[in-house]
């Protein structure tokens, strides 16, 4: 049970306190019911219902920048490669970068990919089989996709290693102005870290173009595609990070709210043909997005309150994801919910580019391990998080029970 306090300007909602990560819900729950629009000691209003949501992401005139084309809480003189990504650029420039790599996610060219994720999948279930246990992290949520995003985009898997702890660090770059300084510093450090791998194998691929992502990026002549060195090395980094980062707390956190729910997975495991319902209902009831930010481009009105052109507004993905209004009994985890059309992936010209990727990567490893083991327990309730701004464990031990 949430307890408000009243010197809590946050109204225990603070998204850099590890607390409020561990359980968003039941503060979430309350701001909404007490102030479903407000406005934060930083200056940014947040909506929480689900129709007002929408309204930000699909309705109102808005983007990632102001309307002078600055980034929220980033100085102009900026030049990290998070400013330079798609995500953090608005029409036309977003529809250009877009464009350029959209054609390898598109659902039919994702579909393409299942027996290559099954198998990968296949692989890391047959590695835990006989031990009993299983770290979900490290055996299964973060070698799946990571695996994949590497083999699309022609980055050696051997390299992984390396740049799994940059990719992680690195998305706080996207917290500017509300992160520590010394998380803003290493998200920073682990950018150019990043940027200098990417410039090295950029320059090593020139000489050895593939059909990859990295490839086809690198060879775009035509005039009005043709990206820039920075823009090249500031694509890539992005796309490797967004290729699997949060697909680790798709598969990790689904598998917890699974854990947790011992009738659900049998139910998944009696009928298996519910695996899509399922990863809908995961994304739903904990997503690892809680919110995503933009700013209006003209004046809106949510509710009683009018906010300004030019403010920064946030969409509280894990409030509306449990609004009452649009999902009945919103705090039951039920992997046959119909009508489930959550916003784990955001919408609008920023609807996640790579949710089918997601989707399917999560359906075959969730499935996998429910069909192999179907029964299984928390080693812990605690949830140790990972380095990343999003809500991504750092390890998820479960043990396998005969059923």
């Amino acid at each position: 049970m949430y307890e408000p306090t009243t010197d809590d300007p946050w109204m225990g909602c603070n998204p850099t306190d590890l607390s409020y990560r561990n359980d968003p819900y039941p503060p979430l729950h309350h701001l909404r019911s007490v102030d479903p629009v407000n406005l934060t000691p930083l200056g940014v209003w947040r909506l929480t219902r689900y129709a007002d949501v929408v309204r930000l992401l699909r309705e109102v005139r808005a983007g990632v920048r102001t309307t002078a084309g600055s980034m929220p809480f980033v100085p102009d003189n900026d030049n990290s490669p998070q400013g330079r990504f798609m995500l953090q650029q608005d029409p036309p420039n977003h529809t250009r970068l877009r464009k350029l790599v959209s054609r390898a996610f598109t659902p039919r060219a994702v579909q393409q990919l299942k027996p290559k994720i099954d198998g990968v999948v296949a692989r890391c279930l047959d590695r835990v089989a006989d031990s009993g246990t299983m770290d979900v992290v490290r055996d299964l949520a973060l070698p799946v996709p990571s695996t994949l995003i590497c083999e699309m985009m022609g980055v050696p898997l051997a390299d992984r290693e390396r740049f799994t702890q940059w990719t992680a660090e690195a998305t706080h770059g996207l917290a500017a102005g509300i992160a520590p300084p010394e998380v803003i510093e290493r998200a920073m450090a682990a950018g150019m870290k990043l940027g200098e791998y990417f410039d090295a194998l950029i320059t090593e691929r020139r000489s050895s173009l593939t059909d990859d992502i990295l490839s086809n990026l690198i060879r775009a002549k035509d005039d009005e595609d043709r990206l820039s060195p920075d823009e090249l090395i500031s694509q890539s980094i992005g796309l490797l990070i967004a290729g699997f980062e949060t697909t680790i707390g798709l598969i990790s956190l689904g598998t917890r709210a699974l854990v947790q729910h011992p009738a659900e997975v049998e139910r998944l495991h009696d009928s298996p043909d519910m695996i899509s319902s399922a990863i809908d209902e995961c994304l739903r009831y904990d997503t690892p997005i809680t919110l995503t930010p933009r700013v209006l481009h003209e004046e809106a009105t949510f509710g009683d309150k009018t906010i300004p052109k030019d403010s920064i507004v946030w969409g509280m993905l894990a409030a509306a994801n449990r609004d009452p209004e649009r999902f009945p009994d919103p705090d039951r985890f039920d992997i046959g919910r119909q009508d489930n059309e959550h916003l784990a992936f955001g919408g609008g010209a920023h609807f996640c580019l790579g949710a089918h990727l997601a989707h399917l990567e999560g359906e075959s490893a969730i499935a996998g391990l429910v069909q192999r083991f179907g029964n299984f327990e928390l080693e812990s309730e605690t949830v140790e998080w990972g380095p990343s701004l999003f809500r991504v464990p750092a390890a998820l031990p479960i043990r396998f029970r005969q059923r």
